[in-house]
């Protein structure tokens, strides 16, 4: 079953009320809810979830002894634990053997290690939010793949959260829409684009990394950022993408090569690389997303967030309402959806006005209406002199916005 919803509906919130993990003390909760008949706490030993974010389910520093994990609780035969560990890990097309160091895992690369220690488990009921948001489509398709086979071999039922639908029509039987907003604000088929620009010149260079090392990878990146343009950085996981962001924002500092703004950018400080500015002058001239927006969130509620780095209000206001979070304005940013946090993230990033944007999977968790809002924001954003840095899986988002891409192997 594919379970829809526009962003914040609650779709996760079902989810972990069908695997028994909504605390009394969870919210308001009227009904109740029965999983073959049976009260979810009941039968948690026949069910397996992956969360949104798949960093919070892993617990091992090994790859293999995290998909182990969950089996040895179960008390599986130790004869029967590794082979399954192995099965799991090849059909979600895990690149890396069982000694891998999660720590070192990439975003799309954690997803499948969570996916491979739920699949391992053999449950009756499998319970996925957003399985494929972050991976490649090469890790996509092995994926619902693999998916399809464990629902065929084990006889179980999904449920699934996926903003993706198309791509995940032909793994489900119907189709379950939750939320009061209308249809086409979680999907149609096909998606309108915004209207791409009329092609021009690049602006001025703001920021230039030379002989740019990425660690693991391999890859050497040279590359010219530009006012009024949006670089579309794409590849594999595990290809170094989100550790581009980390180093293009001023974050990290490079292990080889280097990164320099040009005076446009830095001002008086165009002798030191971003990473050795002070942090409130970084945030001013380059703003960045997390691939996992919880990772930035450091007050107790949406607008102080808005609001931390000096904001006007106005500027907060206007925030709010295009990012559609007004209505959260006073809640904690922890208590939001997987949708709602990133947004908010965006705003929080363009709360101080910065000439480069370098985000990390903007559009994820996003329904069909928010995400061609802020597709239009960013475009709008972009046309008024801003530069762009998109790490994306998105393709629809590339076509509306990638002036240029830059693809790593």
């Amino acid at each position: 079953m594919l379970l829809a919803g526009a962003s914040g509906a609650g779709k996760s919130t079902l989810l972990a009320a069908l695997a028994g993990l909504l605390a009394d003390d969870s919210g308001e909760q009227e009904g109740r809810v029965l999983v073959d008949g049976r009260p979810p706490r009941d039968v948690r030993g026949e069910t397996g979830i992956v969360f949104q974010d798949p960093q919070t389910q892993l617990v091992m520093s090994r790859a293999g002894d995290d998909v182990a994990f969950g089996l040895e609780n179960r008390g599986v035969p130790a004869a029967e634990i590794w082979p399954r560990v192995d099965a799991a890990l090849a059909a979600v097309g895990f690149p890396y053997g069982r000694d891998r160091d999660t720590a070192a895992l990439s975003g799309g690369e954690q997803q499948r290690l969570a996916i491979a220690g739920v699949l391992a488990l053999r449950p009756s009921l499998l319970l996925l939010d957003e399985p494929t948001a972050n991976l490649d489509p090469l890790g996509a398709h092995l994926v619902r793949t693999a998916l399809g086979k464990a629902l065929q071999e084990l006889d179980a039922t999904m449920v699934l959260v996926e903003h993706r639908v198309e791509e995940a029509l032909p793994l489900v039987d119907r189709t379950v829409t939750i939320g009061s907003s209308p249809s086409d604000a979680v999907w149609a088929p096909g998606v309108t684009l915004p209207s791409r620009r009329a092609v021009s010149p690049p602006g001025e260079v703001l920021l230039r990394a030379s002989r740019l090392g990425l660690r693991y990878t391999g890859n050497i990146v040279n590359i010219a950022i530009h006012s009024g343009e949006a670089l579309a950085v794409l590849g594999p996981n595990g290809a170094g993408k989100s550790t581009l962001a980390q180093l293009l924002g001023g974050l990290t500092k490079p292990v080889a090569g280097d990164v320099q703004a040009t005076p446009a950018l830095a001002g008086d400080d165009a002798a030191r690389p971003p990473h050795r500015w002070r942090a409130a002058r970084l945030a001013r001239r380059i703003g960045s997303v997390f691939q996992n927006p919880e990772h930035q969130f450091v007050t107790d509620t949406v607008r102080a967030e808005l609001a931390l780095g000096g904001a006007p209000a106005a500027t907060v206001d206007d925030l709010l309402d295009r990012l559609r979070l007004a209505h959260l304005a006073l809640a904690n940013p922890y208590t939001l959806s997987g949708g709602e946090q990133r947004r908010l993230s965006v705003a929080t990033a363009l709360a101080a006005a910065p000439s480069v944007l370098v985000l990390d999977e903007p559009t994820f968790g996003q329904d069909l209406r928010t995400w061609r809002e802020l597709v239009v924001l960013l475009a709008d954003l972009r046309d008024e002199g801003r530069a762009l840095v998109l790490v994306t899986h998105d393709p629809q988002l590339v076509e509306a916005l990638g002036d240029r891409t830059l693809e790593l192997s």
